[in-house]
């Protein structure tokens, strides 16, 4: 079989499987499974980079292919997906469509420039990465749970509109010329625990969105 099948990618692929269990939670309208599904994503995406750098005989070409991989799922679980939840929630109307199109081209176009941008830092310095251009494609993973947690909490009736508005201008942000910081370990860690607290609102509410 063609492909390279070791543990440095286990993460990644378990990411896009979140994604595909999530979508369908979404279309049985089951938004907070969704959203769960959704975090999910961003979890193991916060460690899929550690867990690769972990095989010290990786060669070139795993090291590439797990670039790829990583990029390509990457698209699926922020990209798509989170206009997917948005889509089952009845937005078909052509300006729906045109965010859905706004959000996904803005990721698409993020993480193509973002590989481009940093095979070529690689080459030039093998000091970390300290900031972010644009904002990432992963920090879906909690902004829209946490959309759905605040509109919520403070009672909004109009909540999959809140939600389709945060596409528009996350879309937007992705391919934004802004310094976004790279969070460091302790950080990633910080945002887990944010995420935790966001599952923890999601589950203590229960509401499933009609």
């Amino acid at each position: 079989m063609i492909g390279y099948y070791n543990y440095t990618v286990i993460l990644t692929y378990c990411s896009l499987i979140s994604a595909i269990v999530g979508t369908h939670f979404a279309f049985e309208h089951n938004y907070v499974l969704a959203l769960f599904c959704l975090m999910l994503c961003g979890f193991f995406d916060s460690f899929d980079g550690i867990v690769a750098r972990s095989k010290k005989d990786r060669t070139e070409e795993e090291k590439k292919f797990g670039i790829q991989i990583d990029s390509l799922v990457d698209l699926i679980s922020f990209g798509v997906y989170p206009a997917i939840i948005a889509y089952s929630m009845g937005f078909n109307s052509l300006p729906c469509l045109i965010i859905f199109i706004i959000y996904i081209l803005g990721a698409v176009i993020r993480l193509g420039y973002f590989n481009v941008m940093e095979d070529m830092r690689q080459q030039q310095t093998t000091e970390k990465r300290k900031y972010y251009q644009g904002l990432p494609v992963t920090s879906s993973s909690l902004i829209f749970p946490m959309i759905y947690c605040l509109t919520v909490w403070l009672k909004v009736p109009q909540v999959q509109f809140v939600y389709l508005i945060g596409l528009l201008v996350v879309g937007i942000l992705f391919v934004a010329n802004i310094k976004v910081i790279k969070p460091d370990f302790k950080g990633v860690l910080g945002l887990i625990g944010f995420g935790i607290i966001l599952l923890i609102i999601l589950i203590i509410k229960g509401v499933v969105l009609i």
